[in-house]
């Protein structure tokens, strides 16, 4: 018989990569992927028997990410600078110092958004979540996340555009649209 440890992990591997994007997309310039990542991933483990759903774990892990994620920017300053560990992990896997800063604009221009619109184009874009999944974890229709995140591309494109309002982007501008 497989223990808690092993069922967790089992369930957890199906979900992984997406979680892990969609934590580096949240924790941009405020706090450390790897320092959310592991909160979350040890506040679940330890609450797997009261976890109803547990072949929705991605969806209780986004929600948890979140919520940690928005408990500590309300006691910390955001900032929406790159720190200097983030930077050196984007170059290892490879960005020009040109990519960088297109990142750090997105970034910003992300920040603008709504709250459920850039969770929506973060959970779609960079998490690479159906609509089906983003509309369970946002507790909304499919129709509403569609236009979440259409609303949120239309928004991000206009404010990328507009040169009073972010530097022109590079390489990024077209992956991210």
């Amino acid at each position: 018989m497989p223990t808690d440890q092993e069922t967790f992990m089992q369930a957890y591997a199906k979900c992984h990569e997406p979680f892990v994007r969609y934590c580096s997309a949240v924790a941009y310039g405020k706090m450390d992927t790897q320092d959310l990542i592991q909160d979350v991933l040890l506040s679940a483990f330890q609450k797997w028997d009261s976890i109803e759903k547990k072949n929705e774990l991605l969806h209780y892990l986004v929600r948890a990410a979140r919520n940690k994620a928005i408990s500590v920017w309300r006691w910390e300053r955001r900032n929406a600078e790159i720190t200097e560990k983030q930077a050196a992990r984007l170059m290892e896997r490879g960005a020009t110092p040109e990519m960088m800063v297109d990142v750090s604009f997105v970034h910003r221009v992300l920040d603008r958004l709504p709250a459920d619109q850039r969770e929506a184009v973060i959970l779609f874009e960079v998490s690479g979540l159906s609509m089906a999944e983003i509309a369970e974890i946002q507790n909304c229709s499919e129709g509403s996340v569609k236009t979440r995140v259409s609303r949120g591309r239309a928004k991000v494109r206009d404010l990328l555009d507009d040169p009073k309002s972010v530097e022109p982007l590079h390489a990024l501008k077209t992956l991210m649209l």
